[in-house]
């Protein structure tokens, strides 16, 4: 038994933005959440990054030397929020690492999450447990998602709730009253957006979504990224850049023909929605009420289009629960990190279609 409830959280997602860390506490019947941080990913880096999700030339020697930059920075996130909360390190049980995904492909047996957990290890002086999703793959599953068993702990009611992160790839959580949960991955959450507002405007991400709602939703182009089959798939099942990347936008738009760059972003966020929610209608129908984390929270229009889409059903951040949306994640992958050395399951079977429950997570002692 850990002798710290301690445990720091670090999660850095397909957005490729940066990597948030959350200290919290899990003394208690509910986690508290002590500090956090976000740090932003140098641009190179970032650059990097974004380059290894497909393959190069000297694939491994690029990894490896992104996986010590990723390290660098971890330990930096760590060393603020232990700062913010004047915790020293012989306090924390251990830091729970998600890694950045470079490649998940569960179809054929992997996934790869890097961030070389042993430097981290060596730079603050923690315990680090990652590679999370590892366990899960080789038990059958899809290795994602992996934060319904967390969000039934902290959000679980009497209430049908259904939890949806938006990052890079939107999920969803299922949390009806009394079980079973269950989650899957909608299909892009941010990543086209991103995508396709860097290669227009140079910027990282939407604001706001103000530059979607200058623009029209185009129904045909809509219909068209709506008919990926990857999309009829039943749960249990989990995507990424593998499959939602910018050659998969190009043949779609190739069928388009001439279109302003705003209605193309306008429609990128409506299939987001449309995904997200059409997924709900079709495996969550008794849902009452839809809470939002990640950074698609923060994305005003997505939020509306959501919100139509979805009506009656009320639509809110997890804030009014009690956990900022930001943060979500990053608790989540503490939580993990916790299980791991409780030697207790992190995986639900019925969300990842493993083969039983499994201890998730290599541990990296300090």
């Amino acid at each position: 038994m850990p002798a710290s409830h301690l445990y720091i959280g670090l999660m850095s997602g397909t957005s490729l933005d940066g990597v948030d860390a959350a200290l919290v506490d899990f003394a208690g019947p509910q986690p508290d959440l002590l500090a956090t941080c976000l740090l932003p990913f140098p641009a190179d880096l970032r650059a990097e990054l974004l380059a290894l999700q497909a393959p190069t030339d000297n694939e491994l020697d690029r990894t490896a030397r992104a996986a010590n930059a990723l390290a660098t920075i971890y330990a930096e996130a760590v060393r603020t929020v232990l700062a913010q909360a004047g915790v020293s390190p012989d306090q924390v049980a251990a830091v729970g690492m998600h890694g950045q995904t470079i490649r998940h492909r569960p179809e054929r047996g992997y996934t790869l999450q890097i961030g070389n957990a042993a430097r981290l290890a060596e730079l603050c002086g923690i315990a680090v447990v990652a590679d999370f999703r590892s366990r899960d793959i080789a038990a059958g599953g899809q290795g994602a998602p992996l934060v319904p068993a967390f969000h039934q702990g902290i959000f679980g009611s009497a209430q049908h709730r259904v939890i949806i992160n938006i990052g890079g790839i939107g999920n969803i959580t299922d949390l009806p009253p009394g079980g079973p949960v269950r989650g899957w991955d909608t299909g892009p959450g941010n990543v086209l957006m991103d995508g396709w507002i860097h290669r227009h405007q140079g910027l990282h991400y939407d604001a706001d979504g103000r530059w979607a709602a200058s623009g029209k939703v185009i129904p045909a182009l809509l219909d068209t990224l709506l008919a990926e089959p990857w999309l009829a798939v039943p749960p249990p099942k989990s995507t990424g850049r593998d499959l939602f990347h910018a050659d998969w936008l190009e043949r779609c738009l190739a069928r388009s023909g001439e279109v302003a760059a705003a209605d193309i972003q306008a429609t990128l966020l409506a299939f987001t929605a449309r995904t997200i929610a059409d997924q709900i209608r079709q495996h969550a129908p008794a849902a009452e009420a839809a809470y939002v984390c990640g950074g698609g929270a923060r994305n005003g229009a997505l939020m509306r289009a959501l919100a139509a889409e979805l009506a009656p059903r009320s639509v809110a951040t997890t804030a009014v629960l009690g956990v900022e949306a930001d943060w979500v994640e990053a608790l989540a992958f503490a939580w993990l990190a916790r299980q791991c050395l409780l030697r207790q399951s992190g995986n639900l079977p019925g969300v990842t279609g493993a083969a039983g429950p499994r201890v998730l997570g290599a541990i990296y002692s300090a």
